[in-house]
Parts: C-alpha cells; structure tokens; sequence
C-alpha cells in the first residue's frame, strides 16, 4: 500500500488507516476480542500501518484491544489515541484540564503497551480550558517523550490556528465524506497553510454510504446511529439520490461503491488519509482496494459538480453531540 505524510509532520502513515472504535464501541456489541485481533493482524499484513483508538471507547477495552494485538509491531504502526472525553454517570464529559490529560496519557500507555504514544488528538475542544493550557501540555509530553505528535478533533480553525501557535499540530480529525464536505470550506484551507494532515473518520458516512442502509434498516440502541436524524427514516429515503451517485461511477469503474467513496476522499488532497472502520475482513479487503480506484481529474470534476446539487437531508449528529464541533 502506498504511504501518504500528514502535513509537514513527517509522519509517514498508510494511505487507508483502520478506525477501530466499532470494534468495540458505539456500533453495537463489542466484537469478539480473538476475531478483532485477527482483523487487526489481516489490516497489517495488507500494509495498514494507521490504526485509531480514544481512552473513552468502551472505555478502555478498545485501547487495550489494540496493545495486545499489535505489541509484537510496534516498530512497524502508527498508533492514534485521543484523550478529553471522560465518563460520568453514564454520560460523556469533556475534560481537557492538565490534571486529566496527564492521568489520561499513563492510562493510555499502559494499555497500548507502548512507552510513547505516536499520534495523540484532544478528541474535542474542552470549553473550560483554553486551548493554549492544553497545548502546553502536549508540549511537555512531547519533551518527556511520551508523546511524538498530536492533534484536535472536531475543532474549527481558530482554535486549531491558536494550538499550532504554542505546539505545531501533526493532524486534525474530523468527519469528511461525500455525505458531509462542511470541511472543504474553512478547514482544508487553514490545515494548508498551516501544514497540518487532516485524517476523516466516518469516510463511508457511518455505513451509508455502502449502499446497504436503506430505509427500512433498523438501529439497536446501543448502536450510535439509532440516535443520529440522519438514520431516520425520511432521511434515509431522501438521501438515496446519493447512493444511485455513487453507485454509477461504481458500475463505471467495476468497483463498489464504497471504493469509489473511499477514492473520492482519497483524492482531494495528498495529505488526507481516510480511517474506514469495519469488523470483517471481506469489507476491510474492500475498503483497501479503494487506493488502487483512481478517479481521473474528469470524473472528479463530474461527480463534484453533480454532488453540489444534491442536498443531504438529516443532521449528522443529535443536539448535545453537535455543539461540541467546530469549536
């Protein structure tokens, strides 16, 4: 697999990383801990060397998931955690005060297995502790070593363009894909100028934009997405349009469709590295593939200008999750 580098980081990373939150959380009941292992280990041999991980999935057993299937790697991956989501009384609490960030990262540690974390994100901007307070503490993990780089998730782009002031910022996460390109806007511009890479999660919409969610499809509640407007009915019905999109130039290509999503993102910038998240090993040998689809600038230009005529229907996070992007 080809490698792509985050920004001016000099972080080398696979072009396709692997989210591995579902495995565990959010998308269900966790998986078993053998089978996610083995997934693991199939990503690795088909050259994935990125793999996504917070503290706050499960809590705790996804990172501990990870540190034992890759402890015998780890000079070979990347490992992405993210700290500032704590639980309390069953619900998520940011938190980014240093007290929290430094208990966060020798728990975090621990249970990857690792004595440095490579890649560490502020899973979302803590209101309660300036963004400068948080940047300095990264700066002093990075100088301890316990830490090589770091970055934000969800956060907007004065905020990211504060924290590069006080530590340069590797990489900033958030969700990009056909279903949501709110990114291309202010975003993708300050992450150029600043030299930062940009790694979208929810690349395939939260499985939508498979092409098999339809709506008569069905969300248990401890699935996410039984939450999300977005997965309602209407919404479902309505974005369809997206779906015979995507599944044209499928047909055109001799792809899926979630390889020409993957593809699409794949191709806005050099320095955009997509983290699909699955639990199968046939979806994750079809998502990989999805670096060999290459969309040429004509294709692009046709499936842009027909996606800026299409109108997603639904929001993309309920009320309480969406006030804490783009901060």
């Amino acid at each position: 697999m080809e490698k792509r580098t985050l920004g001016n980081s000099g972080l080398e990373v696979s072009s396709l990383g692997l989210g591995c939150m579902g495995m565990s959380h959010g998308y269900g009941k966790a998986s078993d801990k053998k089978e996610m292992i083995s997934l693991i280990h199939a990503a690795l041999d088909r050259g994935v060397t990125f793999f996504d991980t917070a503290e706050v999935y499960g809590p705790y057993v996804n990172e501990e998931l990870l540190g034992e299937a890759l402890a015998l790697f780890k000079k070979q991956v990347i490992i992405a955690t993210k700290f500032g989501i704590q639980m309390a009384n069953n619900k998520q609490v940011l938190d980014s005060s240093p007290e929290q960030i430094k208990k966060s990262v020798e728990g975090s540690l621990k249970r990857l297995k690792v004595d440095t974390i490579d890649l560490y994100y502020q899973h979302r901007v803590d209101p309660n502790t300036p963004i400068e307070e948080v940047a300095g503490v990264l700066q002093d993990l990075i100088k301890e070593g316990k830490v090589k780089h770091w970055g934000l998730s969800e956060a907007g782009a004065e905020t990211i363009r504060r924290a590069h002031a006080v530590q340069p910022v590797t990489a900033v996460q958030s969700e990009y894909s056909m279903m949501w390109r709110s990114p291309e806007k202010e975003l993708f511009p300050t992450l150029e100028s600043l030299g930062i890479g940009f790694v979208p999660f929810s690349p395939l919409g939260k499985g939508f934009l498979t092409g098999k969610i339809d709506k008569k499809a069905t969300f248990n509640n401890d699935d996410f997405r039984s939450l999300v407007p977005r997965f309602e009915v209407e919404h479902m019905e309505a974005n369809q349009v997206l779906i015979d999109l995507i599944g044209k130039f499928a047909a055109e290509k001799e792809a899926t469709l979630p390889q020409v999503a993957l593809a699409w993102v794949l191709a806005q910038k050099p320095w955009i590295v997509p983290i699909p998240g699955t639990r199968k090993l046939e979806r994750l040998e079809e998502n990989l593939a999805a670096s060999e689809v290459q969309l040429t600038q004509n294709e692009l230009s046709e499936l842009n200008n027909a996606l800026s005529k299409i109108e997603i229907s639904g929001e993309r996070y309920p009320k309480e999750y969406a006030k804490r992007v783009g901060k």
